[in-house]
This record gives C-alpha cells, structure tokens and sequence, in this order.
C-alpha cells in the first residue's frame, strides 16, 4: 500500500477527527473511505455523460414519458 500527503483546511481536518471519532476509526480509514466513494461516485457520474452524450442513444421525449409513466397501471407491458 503507498502513502500519499495532501494539505487540508484546518476545519476539515477538525470533521476528520470528529468523523473518525464517532466511527472508531483512524483517519487514515475515514479517508481511504471518502476516496472510494467518491471514485465510484465519479465513475458512474462520468459514464453517465458518456451515455448521454451518445450521438447513438434515444432522446426521449418529456412529453410521451410523464405520460407513460402517469398511464402505467403496474400490469406489464
């Protein structure tokens, strides 16, 4: 596992140690966290542009879909 330094503003570093605190866990833990979620936050959140931005895909219509989905009766279509 590499270590990695990085400078943060005394007011985050004071909810760190809070957060850390209350979770019984070290910083180092409460950050290794916060970077995966927010990784897989960013690895969704980029595929999705990509989707929308997919010259390929569908545009829906607002219209046709708020209707559809006030007319959905829960039976299958």
């Amino acid at each position: 596992m590499r270590q990695i330094s990085a400078r943060l503003p005394d007011e985050l570093v004071t909810a760190l140690d809070e957060a850390a605190a209350k979770l019984h866990r070290t910083r180092a833990d409460v950050i290794r966290q916060a970077v995966e979620y927010y990784l897989e936050d960013f690895e969704d959140t980029s595929r999705a542009v990509e989707v929308l931005h997919d010259p390929a895909d569908p545009i829906l219509d607002w219209k046709t879909a708020k209707h559809n989905l006030l007319s959905y009766d829960g039976r299958s279509v």
